[in-house]
């Protein structure tokens, strides 16, 4: 970490924009991901569900590197020299990112295999990581697996003057062999581990398995008959695959442009490769020096700072597979979420009239909340129109046919479908163009700007009256994620942010431009100076001698203009407490800077991934809730919602939520002014108080009956 440099001149006022007072934001990300690596560390975590955290940190990693560090990497190749908000290069940040990469996968490879796979086998559950330890009967087994269900599949490639290398696409594994001909000369062959393939091939004993790749490795002879085989070695190559849209308003065809962008990054330029750590030097300079023959400009040759050498299994996203086993007495116990009373037996555009509803996912269900709202206002003759953005619609996509049926059915159904939404650009096209086949107006929002916005409008016909129902949340308009994620959603028939909506749909769809909105605050025109207009309001009310009081929990914090509003709130005496799941630049604890400002993470059963906001405003309490984090991308580059919680009750119960997780003392890690983070330990004889556990025995106390 970059060491500190605090100005001791109390005369002028700080330079809260010096970057000592920043934390670099992808070396913050990657204290993120060592949280969740130590939820596989650590032991009272259930085995199976140390496994899934395991595969959570290496796809973690994967994206990382695809999206962050391809970022980085063409930074520098074109030229690109401004610093960071913490004075760093783009080249200065790579260098960093390799050194404790490497670390943390030196603490991921010796957890999986000193600690977790033993424990496993411990409890009935193998992964015999080779097959030279296997009985003959096991291998006869594997022998006959490999010639029915395997060998028909493979296609070895050789490596020759009359093969030139092959392609190898992005993140899959690959077995480099080593051979030698006739003729005396060693010779390179490719052979692809088939993703369309199970990973995990079951040994004769339940719960066993050898990973697929052992499995080819022990009938490589199947392949190169005749020929002797020297050696093989596992490696894998990750690609860029951040698409490159550029901001241009002639585009008239957004769609087949990300269609084409999807296609060309699968040839995008490499940017790690991971081989064993058994491969021969001169077998990873092969291998370095292809790949960097197919760079384009303006991507560089890969160096040995690319290479990552693994000590044991490769791949390890795919250990969320095996967490999935029917073992329950290895996982979390299982959970079912509660439904709201006020929705129980009753028409939800009844409940909804009487008063707004909140809701938290996971703890209150989906399906009985967000999916019936849709689907009673498919169903309900009296419903005009719904008007809906879709992030990420997911592999079901349950809410896309809901709203299939309602446009069946004759109603105005408007959609806005976020194609650029990272690794979702392909389901989310193919929703697309289903939806436009049944009538569905289908739109694909602003040019230039992602639409990250979780908004829903119901418009109904009731009596003489049109009446604008609205749904504003935290979370995708997903059903998979909603089960695994924690999000806040309202419903209301407030007439300010129907119409807000309103407003806001005819940006998306049209070319409306209004000049400001009368609740809701909306990105990238009037976000930013909104939430600074509120810190800076803390900041007055202590000058005036009252209390100044922030309690915020998102995603990522960011950007620099609001961290400085918020060193400034600090040092006025306004106290700050930030609950902050990922990425934070902000440095706590900084004498004469941010000493009132203090930082939380939660990491736990489910991604914490609500954002809300509240400010004490002299005792007139305001409390937000919606789809931003404090990034410049968010404020800038997308369109986001944030609506205002009006119910006085529901204040006091999110203020309430956010003091419960705010005193987490087994989930709750603190951040340090160097970076770091400190995991919470309860002191004797203090009880552990889980937040995510709290709420499940809550869920559980106010449930009716389980829903699936």
């Amino acid at each position: 970490m970059t060491d500190l440099h605090i100005p001791t001149d109390r005369l002028a006022p700080p330079d809260f924009r010096q970057p000592t007072l920043y934390l670099n934001r992808e070396l913050s990300w990657l204290e993120f991901n060592r949280r969740v690596l130590h939820e596989a560390v650590d032991r009272r975590t259930p085995l199976l569900e140390r496994v899934k955290f395991l595969g959570i940190f290496a796809s973690n990693l994967d994206e990382f590197f695809q999206v962050r560090v391809a970022g980085l990497k063409r930074q520098v190749a074109v030229g690109y020299t401004e610093r960071t908000a913490d004075g760093m290069t783009a080249e200065e940040q790579l260098r960093q990112i390799a050194a404790a990469v490497r670390e943390l996968q030196r603490v991921q490879y010796e957890t999986l295999q000193d600690d977790v796979l033993p424990a496993l086998e411990q409890r009935g559950v193998r992964i015999a990581l080779g097959t030279q330890d296997l009985g003959r009967e096991e291998r006869a087994h594997l022998d006959r697996y490999f010639e029915t269900n395997v060998f028909p599949v493979l296609t070895p490639l050789a490596v020759d003057p009359g093969h030139p290398f092959p392609y190898i696409s992005n993140l899959s594994l690959s077995l480099a062999v080593v051979l030698r001909g006739a003729d005396g000369e060693e010779r390179f062959a490719r052979v692809k581990v088939p993703k369309i393939l199970p990973r995990w091939v079951p040994l004769l004993a339940p719960n066993s398995f050898v990973p697929l790749e052992e499995v080819i490795g022990a009938n490589l002879e199947a392949l190169f008959p005749g020929i002797e085989i020297l050696g093989w070695h596992t490696f894998r190559i990750t690609r860029n695959t951040d698409l490159q849209i550029d901001a241009d308003e002639d585009s008239e065809d957004l769609l087949s442009l990300i269609q084409e962008e999807v296609r060309n990054r699968r040839f995008a330029e490499v940017v790690r490769l991971e081989v064993s750590a058994s491969m021969p030097t001169a077998l990873r300079q092969l291998l370095l020096a292809e790949f960097s023959d197919e760079q384009e400009a303006p991507a560089r040759p890969l160096t040995p700072d690319d290479l990552y050498a693994v000590n044991g299994l490769q791949d390890t996203a795919d250990l969320l597979t095996l967490s999935a086993l029917d073992l329950p007495e290895l996982k979390d116990p299982p959970f079912y979420p509660a439904t709201s009373p006020r929705l129980l037996n009753r028409n939800i555009f009844d409940a909804i009239r009487e008063g707004d509803i909140l809701v938290h996912h996971p703890y209150d269900s989906f399906s009985t909340s967000v999916e019936r709202f849709m689907q009673t206002a498919a169903d309900d003759p009296d419903v005009l129109a719904i008007k809906l953005t879709l992030y990420r619609t997911g592999g079901d996509a349950a809410l896309a046919r809901i709203l299939a049926h309602a446009a069946e059915r004759g109603k105005q159904v408007a959609v806005l479908i976020e194609l650029q939404a990272r690794f979702d650009e392909e389901s989310n096209i193919i929703w697309a163009q289903r939806l436009e086949d049944v009538g569905v107006h289908v739109s694909y929002g602003v040019p230039g700007l992602k639409t990250h916005a979780k908004v829903c409008l119901v418009v109904r016909r009731e009596g003489d009256t049109i009446r604008r129902y609205v749904h504003v949340g935290t979370g995708n308009y997903n059903p998979k994620t909603a089960r695994g994620y924690t999000d806040f959603g309202l419903f209301t028939v407030n007439a300010d942010l129907g119409a807000d909506l309103t407003d806001l749909f005819n940006v998306l769809t049209g070319f409306a431009q209004p000049a400001g909105y009368r609740r809701l605050l909306v990105a990238p025109r009037f976000m930013r100076e909104a939430f600074l207009q509120m810190i800076r309001r803390e900041i007055q009310h202590v000058r005036a001698g009252g209390t100044g009081r922030i309690l915020a929990k998102m995603n990522a914090l960011v950007d620099p203009d609001l961290i400085a509003a918020l060193y400034e709130a600090s040092e006025a005496g306004v106290q700050i407490d930030l609950i902050v799941r990922g990425v934070c630049c902000l440095r706590p604890g900084l004498a004469g800077i941010s000493e009132n400002i203090r930082v939380i993470s939660i990491v736990g059963r489910f991604l914490e991934h609500s954002r809300a906001f509240y400010f004490l405003n002299g005792g007139k309490e305001e409390v937000y809730i919606g789809s931003a984090d404090w990034m410049p991308r968010n404020f800038e580059r997308r369109i986001e919602a944030v609506a205002p919680i009006l119910d006085p009750a529901h204040r006091t119960a999110l203020r309430g939520l956010l003091e419960l997780m705010w005193d987490d003392n087994r989930q709750g890690w603190e951040l340090r002014s160097d970076g770091s983070y400190v995991q919470r330990q309860p002191p004797a004889p203090e009880l552990e108080r889980a937040t995510q556990r709290i709420l499940i025995e809550h869920s559980k106390a106010a449930m009716v009956a389980p829903l699936a």
